[in-house]
């Protein structure tokens, strides 16, 4: 089997804000296959295509009415068919996201199953009797706000919703909702897509007794925004039951040439990576990744008890890590208190692609995007609207892709979905096109550096024990990445040589290496001697 997947770089397409050809404010699956050519130049190896299947669009997309069509707002099958054929034509895989732990409530099945307790796909979904006292079966919480159970006066039983009341989730505990999920994921394989992105991986199963959860150590820092973050998710996901069914739905793949599943795993941080070790294991899951690395934390100890805690526990298992991505503030002003904009973006792309694993690039990544402020009127996501303001939602990570400095920055000839404001609108592809020293220059070289460099791609890592705050760790034998995370220089004492296309505000001189605040480089072998000292 060919495991191009290995150390792979994904680019994510936001279809709804990647490009519009119609005039309609929302993008298109022709507006991507126009603009394949801008991914495969910048070097990635794959896209990764949310949603585009219909919807009622409550949760853009992640609230699925029918798994095997094209939602109009995006075109139909034959546009896809035709991206996947230019995609493959310009040497590009396609994965696409399967969001099949949860429907709409819109959804055909959903709509029988809550006819009556007797019909044919009346266990098809996840449903409780209330308590003597008429509430819930038990403290469940929704990732959105409020309780994880709703009410139907239908059938005069709560249904379980791990997010919005109209994303009733699927009962996996039954057969005949895997044997589905498969003849879904099928479909896809057939019309040619090269692997899925399975969204909320290990939300499939909740514990049949439905036993409460209990709570997560309370933190040193303030109460959270959202109640959903005090429990400790033990019983409503990440069940043991999910192994099994990864196992059923790799068997499927591996029918197949070079096809790969992905996992997103969203657990606390005690929990994730040891759920993506397991999950990636020989015979399930490809790869995984968790939101370890999008959150808030930018020291060298966080970022090396991540992935070093990965490798040392998975050595047979496979990561993927991000830095941004559709559900996060973008990473460029989660981290604005570290250093300038530019200088944190060219510092976060030498930064993850040198890690061990594969890679994943939210789009506009590459231009040193920057978050969208947006007022109240302006947002369109549930948990934004009701959490406002002290937490303003997912729209500010998910405004159009902006492509030149015409109107709406070339994304459309209509009024956009959500708003191209002046900050973004600076930060355009056409003008940093062919610009030295560029944010999108800078990601051109490093994924052309990745790809040529078999050490980056593939090479084994061991970290260097260095002080805060910066983070070194060899990659293979022949190659050592060294980041000052700091605002203040550092010195190092070093044996090798600069990496010309790999470092900012590095200066090697008489065996100091000097990084700079954002600074980092990396070092070759220099007459085979390799070496760094704090």
């Amino acid at each position: 089997m060919n495991e191009w997947w290995r150390g792979a770089v994904t680019y994510q397409v936001y279809p709804r804000s990647f490009q519009d050809t119609d005039g309609d404010g929302i993008g298109d699956l022709a507006g991507i296959t126009a603009r394949l050519s801008y991914l495969a130049d910048l070097g990635v190896d794959a896209i990764w295509l949310s949603p585009f299947f219909r919807s009622p669009m409550a949760d853009m997309g992640y609230d699925v009415s029918d798994h095997t069509d094209v939602d109009p707002l995006f075109g139909g099958l034959a546009d896809l068919d035709a991206l996947i054929a230019r995609a493959h034509g310009l040497g590009l895989k396609v994965i696409i996201d399967q969001v099949i732990s949860h429907s709409s409530d819109r959804h055909p099945f959903f709509a029988e199953s809550r006819r009556s307790r007797t019909n044919p796909r009346a266990d098809w979904y996840v449903w409780a009797d209330a308590l003597a006292d008429g509430s819930p079966p038990n403290n469940w919480l929704s990732v959105f706000g409020g309780s994880a159970w709703e009410w139907d006066a239908r059938r005069r039983q709560y249904y379980l919703h791990n997010f919005l009341a109209s994303q009733p989730d699927l009962n996996f505990h039954n057969p005949e909702v895997q044997d589905w999920a498969l003849s879904v994921l099928r479909f896809w394989l057939d019309r040619g897509i090269d692997g899925f992105r399975l969204d909320t991986v290990n939300y499939y199963f909740h514990d049949r007794d439905l036993r409460s959860n209990g709570p997560l150590p309370p933190g040193a820092g303030p109460l959270p925004h959202n109640p959903y973050e005090m429990q400790d998710h033990l019983y409503s996901k990440s069940r043991p039951e999910t192994l099994g069914w990864l196992e059923r739905m790799r068997a499927l793949m591996d029918e197949y040439d070079d096809r790969i599943l992905l996992g997103e795993v969203g657990d606390n941080a005690l929990r994730s990576i040891g759920l993506m070790v397991e999950y990636t294991r020989p015979g399930r899951l490809h790869m995984a990744y968790s939101f370890d690395l999008l959150g808030p934390q930018f020291t060298a100890r966080h970022f090396r008890s991540r992935i070093e805690g990965f490798l040392a526990a998975g050595p047979e298992s496979w990561p993927m890590w991000a830095f941004s991505n559709h559900d996060v503030m973008r990473h460029v002003s989660r981290w604005q208190d570290f250093g300038s904009s530019e200088d944190i973006a060219r510092q976060a792309a030498a930064l993850l692609l040198s890690f061990e694993g594969s890679i994943c690039l939210y789009q506009g990544e590459e231009l040193g995007q920057t978050e969208t402020e947006l007022e109240f009127h302006e947002l369109t996501d549930p948990p934004g609207i009701r959490f406002w303001p002290e937490h303003k939602g997912r729209d500010g990570c998910r405004t159009p892709m902006v492509w030149d400095g015409s109107p709406n920055g070339g994304f459309t000839t209509g009024t956009p979905w959500l708003p191209v404001k002046a900050a973004q609108a600076a930060r355009h592809a056409e003008g940093q096109t062919g610009q030295a020293g560029s944010v999108l220059e800078f990601y051109r070289s490093m994924l052309s550096y990745r790809r040529r460099t078999p050490d980056l791609r593939l090479g084994r890592t061991r970290f260097l024990d260095l002080d805060e705050p910066v983070l070194g760790f060899f990659r293979g034998a022949d190659l050592i990445c060294l980041f000052n995370l700091g605002p203040e220089p550092v010195a190092l004492a070093v044996e090798g040589r600069l990496v010309a296309v790999a470092q900012q505000s590095a200066r090697l001189a008489g065996g100091t290496l000097t990084l700079g605040a954002n600074g980092f480089c990396h070092l070759g072998p220099d007459r085979g001697a390799l070496s760094v000292a704090g």
